[in-house]
């Protein structure tokens, strides 16, 4: 070829090549990604599992009839002219009067079920109004632009306002005076609304609508306190002349419709269950991702936060919009520091951090991002996975199980919201439930998801309420007084029955707390009792932080977490930058801290401590002796270590004094028996370590067998810190429930010992390793959660370390009941 010519391409190359992409470009999309991790080895080797869902057509029917002509045309403009089948069922059942509760997944259009039936009511009715409740003041406010969107194209005129700690004192006054649709939380419905009914008689006197969004999320402790504020809202709207209908919103849970009917005190068969979506859904495909092991003889894997990070890097660099869910606080913003360092190309400002701390403009400023499109990655934790618009998101990442399956599948459906393709990741740590979802991957690819519970049974709860109750409205005192003044019929109380009612009024007037009268009982102080009852948790007022400097307030942080997260030493992150804390001021609930950039991040070291305060029941089997009752546990911050960004390597310890934090709760305990067998077969270290070992398994196994989240159950050996008598040496083995007052599942784990004993024992004895790992009886040592870092833990007091090829055979004898 000349100098100076070029060869001719033929025509049908040259077509050819302008349909590749130029060299220099990098893809992007969903697709994208999963087809390069697909074909990379190192994705491949750590996939448990892979599922593709596909895409489901909608399936529509036409507009209830009889709906208020403006709210059809407010629907027309919104492009409504037809609705999704379910929405058409929930919506006439509940212009039927009927209470209605809707379960379907995430994106399925439920606020339109909500929100169609009560502008309806009010459209006819002047006088009437309604009351919405969700549990986070992010999400009241988010749902309220929806619903001023459609009055707005309705044309209706009917204020609505939230109402919540954030609202200032004048639009608080005018939700109280003008508002006729009232949006707020469980906590100011509890603490404000109820306690001065009187201030918001307008709003009870003609109350047609109670709303209950995300009705899953009220388990536990909060469900249980939120039962008894329903109770209590019902009590003040019959006083005030008026019967709501409920319409309750939730992600898939098994027990729907029991879950609503023990929440309101009512009978199953009064709610209309609409379970089935017709909404359409985009392809989602979702992986089990589990990371290599890298410590074959303590069975420790790869770090699921390090792999999690370098699966959101993929995503990011292929422009999909992304979120990450993380455990904890820490993780979080241990995540955001690593992939806001690793993308150079993306501006800090479109990868956020969104958790329980940031100040509430900050919050709002990250949601509308996300919803506007500007935020290409958000690390959450589970703040996120409530039903706030945050806009178009096409991948999720979980780090960790998320502790339940419905909790898993509401944040793979944070995604793919507009009906693009999307993809779910579930990055498994090396503890052991996580390995059981990695060897089992149906359990959360197939099983149906948790039921719901709660206990508004509970003594401790329900006397709480009961003297709020009381404050609220005086209860008759006989065979036919009502249960508020003026009211006809028997005095009776939520769960309880007349007599039992009387007989707890009577104990609280013999506390002083109620007069006795000769036909009510009524309180006897000023103040009223909701100030003092959290309905969330035992934690008091927040603790501010303090920036050191710059005198600015940095974020807020709650009673408990301050404990771990606020010791002095501490390095507190926010938005992916270090604070370490200089000064806390605990009586005043105030942290200072000062900027700094440190090589390391803080993690504290707890203890716990538990007292037997009453048995409840006993009984002995082969494994010993067990037990169920009430028990204080004591949880001490003993220190913190420090832990090496990247390398997760232990760079050191340091020491905390911290008042202890203590709390009243239910407790099942296993007391080893005939401790000289024992002895005569194992030293103390080993007999300890496998007992310790046996609860890990335990608590496994409990946590999947009851369907309850891992958190939810707290373990802690008993008697490992004793001199050791060989004829009274009685180590025990205490599971409890990790929530005031209990929610039973203590007593659950009792009833069902004998079969979880058995298979806690056939879980590790299945497990392939040959001396015990994370994934049967936890590590040998130390691991860090966040890391997967290995680390030197302490023996038990006065004993050596066991030896690690016993450990699992140990374990396995006295959870079959074979050493006695």
């Amino acid at each position: 070829m000349a100098t100076g010519t070029f060869p001719v391409v033929p025509a049908a190359d040259a077509a050819r090549s302008l349909e590749r992409p130029p060299p220099w470009s990098v893809p992007t999309g969903v697709d994208s990604v999963v087809h390069r991790w697909l074909s990379e080895r190192r994705v491949v080797e750590c996939l448990a599992a892979e599922r593709t869902l596909p895409a489901r057509e909608p399936q529509h029917a036409p507009l209830p009839a009889g709906l208020d002509p403006r709210l059809i045309r407010g629907l027309e403009r919104r492009g409504i002219t037809r609705l999704y089948d379910h929405q058409a069922q929930a919506i006439s059942a509940a212009l039927s009067g009927q209470h209605v509760v809707i379960a379907t997944p995430t994106a399925s259009g439920k606020s339109l079920c909500l929100h169609v039936p009560v502008l309806d009511a009010l459209a006819k009715d002047a006088n009437a109004s309604a009351l919405y409740l969700y549990p986070t003041k992010a999400l009241s406010r988010d749902q309220e632009q929806g619903l001023h969107a459609l009055l707005a194209d309705s044309e209706l005129g009917i204020p609505a306002l939230v109402y919540d700690g954030d609202t200032p004192a004048d639009a608080r006054r005018a939700a109280r005076d003008q508002s006729r649709v009232l949006l707020t939380n469980p906590d100011m419905l509890h603490a404000s609304l109820l306690p001065q009914h009187t201030r918001w008689a307008r709003v009870f006197q003609r109350l047609e609508y109670v709303v209950i969004d995300e009705l899953h999320s009220y388990r536990g402790v909060f469900g249980s306190h939120l039962a008894h504020v329903l109770t209590r809202l019902l009590r003040i709207a019959a006083f005030h002349g008026s019967r709501p209908r409920f319409i309750l919103a939730s992600a898939t849970i098994g027990n729907p419709r029991e879950h609503a009917a023990r929440l309101l005190g009512i009978d199953g068969e009064q709610l209309a269950l609409i379970s089935h979506s017709g909404a359409p859904a985009a392809e989602r495909r979702l992986f089990l991702y589990n990371p290599p092991v890298v410590n074959a003889e303590l069975g420790i894997r790869g770090s699921a936060l390090k792999h999690a990070v370098r699966l959101a890097l993929d995503l990011l660099a292929a422009r999909v919009p992304t979120i990450l869910f993380a455990g904890s606080r820490n993780t979080v913003e241990v995540m955001l520091k690593y992939i806001r360092d690793q993308s150079p190309g993306v501006p800090a400002d479109a990868i956020f951090g969104y958790r329980g701390g940031y100040l509430p403009e900050k919050r709002r400023a990250i949601e509308r991002g996300l919803r506007e499109g500007s935020i290409r990655c958000v690390v959450a934790t589970n703040a996120l996975e409530l039903g706030i618009d945050i806009g178009d998101l096409d991948a999720v990442i979980c780090v960790g199980y998320p502790g339940s399956v419905a909790a898993t599948w509401q944040r793979f459906g944070r995604a793919g919201r507009r009906g693009d393709r999307s993809v779910g990741v579930l990055v498994l740590s090396s503890n052991a439930t996580d390995q059981f979802m990695a060897s089992q991957p149906e359990y959360v690819l197939d099983a149906s998801a948790e039921e719901a519970r709660i206990d508004p049974d509970n003594v401790e709860i329900l006397m709480q309420h009961l003297k709020c109750a009381a404050f609220e409205l005086p209860f008759g005192r006989g065979p036919s007084a009502g249960t508020a003044a003026g009211a006809e019929g028997e005095t009776r109380y939520g769960p309880l029955d007349p007599s039992s009612t009387r007989d707890a009024l009577d104990y609280l007037a013999r506390q002083g707390l109620l007069y006795a009268g000769e036909t009510m009982y009524s309180w006897t102080g000023e103040s009223s009792p909701a100030t003092f009852v959290s309905l969330r948790s035992i934690s008091w007022d927040n603790f501010v932080i303090i920036e050191l400097g710059a005198d600015r307030t940095l974020a807020e942080l709650d009673w408990r977490s301050a404990h771990t997260m606020l010791h002095e030493q501490a390095i507190y992150q926010h938005d992916a930058a270090q604070y370490q804390v200089e000064r806390l001021d605990y009586e005043n609930h105030k942290a200072y801290v000062r900027r700094v950039e440190p090589d390391y991040f803080t993690t504290a070291l707890t203890n716990s401590r538990v007292t037997i305060l009453d048995t409840a029941a006993e009984r002995a089997v082969a494994q010993g002796q067990l037990h169920h009752g009430d028990v204080e546990v004591v949880e001490t911050v003993t220190g913190y270590k420090k832990i090496k960004f990247v390398t997760h390597e232990n760079a050191g310890y340091g020491d905390v004094r911290l008042p202890d934090l203590q709390m009243h709760t239910t407790a099942f305990w296993w007391t080893l028996q005939r401790s000289a067998a024992y002895l005569q077969r194992w030293s103390p270290a080993m007999l300890i370590d496998g007992l310790r070992g046996a609860g890990a398994a335990l608590e496994t196994v409990a946590s999947i067998s009851l369907m309850c989240e891992p958190r939810d159950i707290g373990r802690t050996l008993g008697s490992e810190d004793l001199p050791i008598d060989r004829e009274g040496y009685r180590p025990t083995l205490f599971l409890y429930d990790a929530l005031p007052g209990g929610v039973g599942l203590a007593r659950r784990i009792f009833e069902r010992a004998d079969d979880l004993l058995l298979r806690a024992a056939r879980l590790i004895a299945s497990c392939p390793c040959k001396s015990g790992c994370p994934a049967c009886i936890g590590a040998a040592l130390t691991v860090d959660p966040q890391s997967g870092h290995a680390l030197e833990a302490a023996p038990a007091a006065g004993v050596g370390r066991a030896s690690t090829v016993g450990r699992k055979s140990v374990a396995i004898a006295l959870l079959q009941g074979l050493a006695a």
